[in-house]
């Protein structure tokens, strides 16, 4: 099965969502958080740098519930910049 290629934009989101982890990250290691949160310390580290831009969505859960981080609060920072939504809306048309 051959896999789509990313667009620029998934991986720009990508990048937002392993800065905001490795912030909610602190100063605990990666081993102890990624222990809590079920998964191994490979896959957070792919996570944080963007080498895994697209993680499953009940890997990002069990991250949110060990950072204490709320999954509205992961979606609202990891969204495009509003500049970026504004760019790619297309005109409506007129009834």
């Amino acid at each position: 099965m051959v896999r789509t290629p990313l667009t620029p934009e998934e991986r720009a989101r990508g990048e937002r969502l392993g800065r905001l982890l490795r912030e909610a990250r602190g100063d605990r290691s990666m081993t102890h958080v990624a222990t809590l949160a079920g998964i191994s310390a490979e896959t957070l580290r792919k996570i944080e740098t963007g080498r895994a831009p697209t993680p499953a969505f009940f890997t990002v859960a069990a991250l949110a519930g060990t950072l204490g981080l709320s999954m509205d609060d992961i979606a609202a920072r990891c969204a495009p910049p509003e500049s970026d939504v504004a760019a790619r809306k297309l005109p409506v048309a007129a009834a």
